[in-house]
Order: C-alpha cells, then structure tokens, then sequence
C-alpha cells in the first residue's frame, strides 16, 4: 500500500502557444489506504488525471508520488499499480482462470503461488465455482468481477478504478458497488476510483475529488462537499436532484427574486447581488405557522417513498423533495416553503465561490 501525492499537475497537448492546457495545476494529498473518488461530468479531465497517475500518459509539469517515490519517468509496469478499465478487457479464448493469472504468469511467479493468489482473489469475489468458464459464459457483472480479481492478484501498491461500472445494468451497479466496499474493507489498499454519476461517488468515497474544466472544484468527504458545496458548480452537480439556486438581491432579511421578494429566516451575509441555495429536501413545507416562501406548482413526480414538487418560486425554477406519506399538491396549486437557517447557502455571483 502507499499515499499518492499530487503537486501541480498539469497536462497539456501540443506545444507553444497553440497547446491546449487539459488539466490545471491539480493538487491532492492522498492517505495510505484512503478509497477516493474521482467525480465530474464527461470531458472534465478525470479518465486523464487516472491516466497519468497510472503513467499511460505523460504530464506536461508537476509531480505525482506512489509511496513517496516520485513516478513521472516511470513506466506504468514499474509503479506497482493495478488498473481496472471501463471495458473488461478478457480474453475470450482463456477461462476465468488464465484471465485472473495471466499477467502473473508473465512476471514469472511460480506456479503454485500463481494459484494461491488466484483461488484468494475467487474467494473474495465469490467466483470459485466460475474459474473453468470462458468470459462469454458470464454475465457483465461476473466479468467486471474478474477484471477486479486480474488486479487483486497482482497485489499492487495501488488500485485504479476508470468507470468500471458504467456497462452494467442498475441493479448490478448498486450490487458491485457493495462489493467494491467490502473488497477495501478487506485489502486495504490506496485506491482511486473514476466516476460521472455522482451517487457511486457519494456511496463508494471516503474522500472525493470534484472536478470541472480540468480543474479541482472541491476535495473532501462526501457529508463535507454536500453540506457545504464550496461552489455552485459542485451545489448544482452532487446531490440528486441538485441543489436549488436562486440569483437575485438581498437586502437584510430579505432576498428578492424576479418580482417575488422572500423573508429569509436568517439575514444574508452581505447586500447586494447574491445566489441562493437551497436542497430540495429543506424546503420545510410541513412547517405551519412560519412565515413563508410561496412556490408555484407546476408538476409532481411519484417516486415510491418521496415525491418530487416541480415549479417555481418568483422566476426561478424549483425543487422541492417531500415524503410520498404525505399528501402531494396539484399542478397550478401554490404551497408555502418554510426554509430553516441553517440549510441556506450562499453563492458570490461573480466567482461562484460560497460565501460563508
């Protein structure tokens, strides 16, 4: 096992003034052992930054460190890490067996040792009855388990994870995201793990790295970047649905929004121009006798145990998430929010950074 250490890493294609910067001075200090995720939305950087710390593609400037070792020259066959792609990558004419103990065959480790490390690695995936299988005999999510056991085998320093779970169905996400947990619960061992869908992130992470445009919006747990998103970008992307925001002015106590002006609970933190934010969740509809936000309904979506309240409030689109127990309005309906203080953010206009 080993921390990994990022110092201004930065990645650019093409040279001169014409090179397009990809990555911008990303840095992150990441624990021996630490499970981090990854997050961000397609073309944001992430697959690359994996790439580079796996060594399957050069940085233009910085340093990356694998065990206190600094890895920039290194080819990935010497940073001791194990990668497992979005794309099983198996080979069809080898069993579950030969997949999982192939590269250990390269390396030239003795045959009996080959099979203990393998029947371990069957052992902790539940794939002792599928060695003897060709991977067209498995379903997705057994082959992406012997992707991961071709990496548990080679007991690496680390462990790198690109959207390994993007092919597989609902279900067997959720499923393999269990046993992802259970499989660092056991091992131990630093892993970073690639992600869009920011649910697998918030489940899987003990750390997550938030990142837009090549660059690291946010880096901390994920109780951390939900309670309080240190951007809008990162307000509007973690959470589902996402955090409502609201542009508009405050004055004191008050905060206006298109031609609705709202009572805040609490007074800004400055006058002037401000965003707002608010989870769908801390809208505070049951709350009689609070003086209120009124929200104009303009759908309502069945979700089993919730339902999710579509309209707007002044002319802003909102959110607001309440329990399926309770009675739902009606499209055209107006309903009175009654937010507490402590579950508004503040936004600056300008830099989209929050306000504390």
């Amino acid at each position: 096992m080993a921390a990994i250490s990022l110092r201004n890493v930065i990645k650019r294609y093409g040279l001169g003034p014409r090179a397009n910067e990809v990555i911008h001075g990303v840095s992150a200090e990441i624990a021996d052992g630490e499970f981090i995720v990854i997050v961000g939305p397609s073309g944001c950087g992430k697959s690359t930054l994996l790439r580079m710390v796996a060594g399957l593609e050069e940085i233009s400037s910085g340093q990356i460190s694998i065990g206190g070792r600094v890895v920039n020259d290194i080819e990935p066959a010497g940073r001791d890490i194990a990668m497992v792609f979005q794309n099983y990558a198996l080979y069809p004419h080898m069993s579950v067996f030969e997949n999982m103990a192939y590269g250990l065959k390269i390396a030239k480790v003795p045959v009996a040792q080959i099979r203990e490390r393998v029947d371990k690695a069957a052992r902790i995936l539940e794939l002792g009855q599928l060695l003897t299988r060709k991977p067209r005999e498995l379903s997705g999510g057994q082959r992406q388990r012997v992707a991961m056991g071709r990496a548990i085998v080679r007991e690496p320093q680390v462990f790198l994870f690109d959207e390994p779970l993007s092919n597989l169905d609902a279900k067997l996400r959720a499923q393999t995201r269990l046993e992802i947990r259970k499989l660092h619960a056991e091992l131990g061992v630093t892993s970073l793990f690639v992600t869009h869908d920011q649910v697998e992130a918030m489940t899987l992470a003990q750390r997550m790295v938030v990142m837009n445009a090549g660059r690291v919006e946010q880096f901390g747990a994920p109780e951390e970047v939900y309670a309080r998103p240190a951007s809008t970008f990162v307000a509007g992307f973690i959470g589902s649905p996402p955090m409502n925001l609201l542009s508009g002015r405050a004055d004191a106590s008050r905060f206006q929004v298109g031609g609705q002006s709202l009572v805040l609970p609490q007074a800004a933190p400055r006058a002037g121009e401000l965003i707002l934010g608010l989870r769908p969740e801390h809208g505070g509809l049951d709350a009689p006798g609070a003086q209120g936000w009124a929200m104009q309904v303009d759908t309502v979506e069945m979700l089993g145990a919730e339902r999710l309240v579509h309209g707007s409030v002044g002319d802003a689109p909102f959110t607001l998430r309440m329990d399926s127990t309770l009675k739902p309005p009606r499209a055209g309906d107006s309903v009175t929010l009654h937010p507490a203080p402590a579950h508004l953010h503040w936004f600056d206009p300008q830099t989209l950074a929050r306000i504390e």
